[in-house]
């Protein structure tokens, strides 16, 4: 699944088009690298999405095309916010 939709489904960003800005601006990296909005994000890779001076790490912990409002959190797991 690509970055950008999968912080939309994830519901870690609210738009696509702006995950997709925030990956084109270097705001999102997974791994430790800055990350493309096309990156192919996989189950275990650790994803950090920069807001303004706060930083959210997060574990991926599935892929779903589609998620419920309630569902939505169960696709991560937050490592560290700071």
């Amino acid at each position: 699944m690509r970055l950008d939709k999968y912080l939309k489904v994830s519901r870690l960003i609210k738009r696509r088009t702006v995950a997709s800005e925030a990956c084109g601006n270097e705001r999102v990296r997974v791994n430790g690298r800055a990350a493309k909005a096309a990156y192919d994000v996989k189950v275990g890779d650790i994803v950090e999405v920069r807001f303004g001076q706060r930083t959210l790490t997060v574990e991926v912990l599935s892929l779903q095309e589609h998620a419920a409002r309630a569902e939505a959190p169960a696709m991560y797991r937050e490592v560290a916010a700071h």
